[in-house]
């Protein structure tokens, strides 16, 4: 972990924990280098204006980057921001996606500020670890009108033969999702509970990979391998960026 490119103090790491207040973006790292990383950088460009009304300098964060990297060539990565800005960066082990289907339990849940990757995830929590008592892998938020905004931790994509459908409830458009949406042939359309059985496959996508679904509730979905290849083949062939 490192603050603005260095070891943070236990002081330093006060005002950022007590106050949980700010956003981050995740990203995998092979390699020394990461998938999409403009679009990560514009993310965190944007959410500092809109959240803390402050300009952030994404050529240094690229810098404190590489400095956490320095001995580390395969990581998952972390960028958090908070007020100031000060920017700190979190390297852990490299994660790979789900070996088996998810299966995910809707909650009728929408995180605040939906646009946002923020810090502050209790909700999400909180209904994900609910939905693995009763036996599932993950939640699917869902807005009070019950159409589906996205799974507790991933965007969620739906497939009915044709075209891939991205659901327009509240939900953050994750990097993946926008690197794979030119990709496929997709739209952009309400997707609701009810009417989920329209649809014959679905997956998730988010920072890990693509995952396929198996199940909604009680709605079962073919887990179709010439459809999770094509996708995971569109997704490998996005080029990786140096840091």
């Amino acid at each position: 972990m490192e603050l603005d490119g260095r070891e943070p103090t236990l002081d330093e790491l006060y005002g950022p924990l007590l106050a949980n207040f700010g956003h981050f973006t995740a990203l995998q790292v092979r390699a020394g280098r990461v998938r999409g990383l403009d679009l990560h950088l514009t993310r965190l460009s944007a959410q500092t204006r809109e959240l803390l009304g402050a300009d952030l300098d994404t050529g240094r964060v690229r810098t404190w980057l590489r400095h956490a990297l320095r001995d580390v060539p395969d990581a998952s990565v972390r960028v958090n921001v908070y007020p100031g800005p000060t920017v700190m960066i979190f390297v852990r082990p490299p994660a790979s996606p789900p070996a088996s289907p998810l299966r995910l339990r809707s909650v009728p849940y929408e995180r605040p500020a939906a646009h946002l990757k923020h810090v502050g995830g209790f909700g999400q929590i909180y209904f994900g670890m609910r939905a693995e008592a009763e036996g599932f892998d993950d939640a699917l938020l869902t807005d009070r009108t019950g159409a589906v905004c996205e799974s507790a931790i991933a965007n969620i994509a739906f497939f009915d033969g044709t075209a891939v459908t991205w659901p327009t409830g509240p939900h953050l458009p994750g990097i993946e999702m926008q690197l794979l949406e030119p990709r496929l042939p997709s739209r952009r359309a309400r997707v609701d509970l009810g009417g989920l059985g329209a649809f014959r496959s679905a997956f998730t996508t988010n920072s890990i990979g693509v995952t396929a679904v198996a199940r909604i509730d009680d709605v079962e979905f073919t887990v179709d391998a010439g459809l999770m290849h094509r996708v995971e083949r569109e997704f490998t062939a996005v080029p990786w960026d140096s840091i």
